[in-house]
């Protein structure tokens, strides 16, 4: 039977003894936590997460990603804006087709980290 753990301080707790300065650290601002919230709420898509691991290794054309993800171009057009505008993906434009690859390195390692931490035993 698994054991229930209690959410909630024991009525004794007096917290963790720090100054009320020390404690504010660990206070995200209101920015920075709906900015982080919104770069994981792209990662919460099955779709995204697709084009993004196909976008690990190498740049692609939207055709490419149709292709990779066996989807129309409307609906990777219209995932690859909102990648874009959460700064995962950026584009080159060369004539009339438009490469895609991730953003930098940040957005590779996080999503690399993010795969270890779902094979991590």
């Amino acid at each position: 039977m698994d054991k229930v753990i209690d959410e909630q301080c024991d009525d004794t707790c007096i917290g963790t003894k720090q100054e009320g300065a020390d404690l504010l650290t660990a206070k995200v601002e209101e920015q920075t936590a709906i900015d982080l919230a919104e770069m994981f709420k792209a990662l919460g898509d099955p779709t995204r997460v697709k084009m993004i691991y196909a976008l690990l290794s190498q740049e692609l054309c939207v055709h490419d990603l149709c292709v990779v993800l066996d989807m129309a171009q409307s609906a990777i057009s219209h995932q690859l804006r909102y990648l874009r505008n959460v700064r995962i993906v950026k584009r080159r434009k060369v004539g009339k087709t438009v490469y895609y690859s991730l953003d930098d390195d940040h957005v590779k390692e996080i999503f690399i980290q993010t795969l270890q931490h779902l094979h991590h035993s």
